[in-house]
């Protein structure tokens, strides 16, 4: 595959902001040592990493998980070692965008009256 566009991506997710989050998961993913699942060639990682998008080769749904899972809080072993810590992002407001990402990648998309009554309270 010679040149690899948003457009070649798209089927496979369901925005560009999501094709943005999960290219850059699995560039990361490469980086660290993940074999390609397409000729590497002599592109970049991140090429790769669209081009496995592109192809459908790519398990979507591991990468959404994986992406959640590394912004995730993650635990933390304090001094003693019986217990432990979550180490938490201090502004609250990161907490809350990072719950409305998470549920908003991992929930089943709603129907048009849950929609419309969402839109409703939030209206109020």
């Amino acid at each position: 595959m010679a040149r690899i566009t948003n457009s070649d991506t798209l089927p496979f997710v369901e925005s560009r902001y999501e094709l943005g989050m999960l290219a850059s998961q699995r560039v990361r993913d490469l980086n660290g040592g993940a074999e390609p699942v397409v000729d590497k060639g002599n592109d970049k990682p991140t090429v790769v990493a669209l081009r496995e998008m592109a192809t459908g080769k790519l398990d979507i749904d591991n990468l959404r998980h994986e992406f959640i899972q590394s912004y995730k809080e993650t635990p933390a072993i304090s001094d003693n070692e019986d217990s432990l810590e979550v180490a938490v992002a201090e502004d609250p407001k990161l907490r809350e965008i990072d719950a409305e990402l998470e549920n908003s990648l991992v929930d089943e998309p709603m129907s048009l009256e849950e929609e419309e009554s969402e839109a409703e309270e939030s209206a109020e």
